[in-house]
């Protein structure tokens, strides 16, 4: 189930703080999955960056005053401390949408889509993965084309709630696929059935904007 609330004009701050709530509400299910098929560590790496995160956006002195801030808050808490592999991919698309933001000076629909579409290039630059190996990068890519697709004047909201049920679709499809980077590689089809949990991350977070995401089977299934 996932709540959500209104408003005259998107909130950033409001999406990195959903963001963390949804992350601690599924950091059991995602250790679970990534014991299946990685370190172990995703659940924790997840939560701990999210947390990190609202340290620094707590600490800004008028977080209201910037619209890129919660992002770039984001961008150097999973850059700079959190550790495993997902982290500073994370840090990655952070900063690309923060960048956007800013330059754009709103937290705009055509910005969130310039962010994505540059997080996915670095995340693809830095990490040499392509759709359909069986990482974030298989909820990534749709949902920085749902983005990229939106009309122009698409609310950021309805924008984002088209990426979210992308980078969905994208999630169940890596439980199809056979891994060809990372540990899971080395499990074969032991891997198969079991989606990728660094794109479960994703999802995650594009359905933040809308609420607090608390049944991560619901969207799994």
């Amino acid at each position: 189930m996932t709540t959500s609330t209104s408003h005259d004009a998107f909130s950033a701050e409001v999406w990195m703080r959903r963001f963390g709530a949804s992350a601690h509400a599924a950091k059991a299910r995602l250790t679970a999955l990534d014991q299946e098929v990685g370190d172990g560590d995703f659940g924790t790496n997840l939560t701990a960056g999210a947390d990190s995160a609202l340290r620094h956006l707590n600490g800004l002195p008028s977080p209201g005053g910037d619209p890129a801030a919660p992002l770039d808050a984001a961008a150097t808490a999973f850059l700079d401390e959190v550790g495993g592999t997902s982290g500073p991919l994370f840090g990655l698309l952070f900063q690309a949408l923060a960048s956007a933001v800013a330059e754009a000076g709103a937290a705009s629909t055509a910005a969130f889509a310039a962010g994505a579409a540059d997080g996915l290039a670095a995340i693809r630059r830095v990490g040499d993965a392509a759709p359909g190996d069986k990482t974030l990068v298989d909820a990534l890519a749709p949902a920085a084309e749902a983005l990229r697709a939106a009309p122009d004047g698409t609310p950021p909201e309805r924008a984002l709630a088209a990426a979210a049920e992308a980078a969905w679709e994208g999630v169940r499809e890596t439980a199809r696929l056979r891994a060809r980077m990372g540990r899971s590689s080395y499990l074969g089809e032991r891997a198969e059935g079991v989606p990728d949990p660094g794109a479960v991350g994703i999802g995650l977070l594009f359905s933040s904007a809308q609420g607090v995401v608390d049944d991560l089977d619901a969207r799994l299934s």
